[in-house]
């Protein structure tokens, strides 16, 4: 039976390498973003090359009617769900100190990142489980991608950081919630990706690599995130629900 995939932020950067791996996995696929479809046709052609079923639904997680719409999309074209990868967010459009951070900046980042997060989660869990008694062979799982900045402080960027620890909790909590109904849930903490939200900083984290910022002497890549994600969904990691996993290059490693 095949099984579906939906991945928030899943046309660009983190979201699509793991859209890749997921589908070289012969998952199909729901691709969330905000982005107009007519943006993300070719992305989408890219991806059905695999032989897999792909369909995009365009929306802002922050806003309820756009959650209950992409929901509403996913069970009308694939009639189930398997997966969710939780990937969609936002870098601060300002990088303030956290001595001037701007209300309405805070609460930009929080409802996208944090907030809708969430709510779609909680949706998305509600009908896995009725999905799951109804068959109780069938594979669900939830992943949600947050940061290693759910654990490290960046005083330029309080509300992510504040967010990817929320994330955090977040996935906690459903996962202890949905062990009863033999869901997993995990959390992966990339450290830092090549995407286009790392574009403008890249030289600067560049220089701080070679200086030792990571032990691997290279920032990531988007497919480094999707190899653990097919990992996870294909249950190469069973027993094993609720775990963290960094894909930092050692980044967090201890070191005397």
């Amino acid at each position: 039976m095949k099984k579906i995939a939906l991945i928030t932020g899943g046309t660009r950067g983190i979201g699509l390498g793991i859209a890749i791996k997921l589908a070289k996995e012969g998952i199909d696929l729901a691709l969330n973003g905000v982005r107009p479809a007519v943006e993300v046709k070719e992305v989408v052609e890219e991806l059905r090359q695999f032989g897999i079923q792909v369909a995009y639904f365009q929306g802002n997680i922050s806003e309820k009617s756009d959650r209950q719409r992409i929901l509403d999309g996913v069970k009308a074209e694939f009639g189930s769900l398997n997966f969710l990868i939780n990937n969609a967010g936002v870098a601060p459009r300002v990088r303030a100190d956290v001595l001037e951070v701007a209300e309405e900046d805070f609460d930009h980042l929080i409802d996208i990142n944090l907030r809708g997060t969430f709510f779609l989660t909680q949706h998305i869990a509600n009908w896995m489980v009725e999905m799951k008694k109804e068959s109780p062979s069938q594979d669900f799982s939830i992943v949600t991608i947050t940061s290693v900045s759910a654990r490290l402080a960046s005083t330029n960027r309080a509300a992510y950081c504040m967010a990817k620890s929320g994330l955090s909790m977040m996935n906690q909590v459903f996962t202890v919630k949905l062990a009863e109904f033999g869901i997993p849930v995990f959390e992966i903490q990339p450290g830092v990706i090549e995407t286009d939200m790392t574009e403008k900083v890249k030289e600067i984290y560049q220089e701080r690599i070679q200086k030792g910022l990571t032990l691997e002497p290279r920032m990531g890549k988007p497919e480094d995130i999707g190899k653990v994600v097919a990992a996870l969904l294909r249950g190469d990691l069973s027993y094993a629900t609720g775990q963290i996993i960094a894909v930092d290059g050692g980044m967090m490693v201890g070191r005397l």
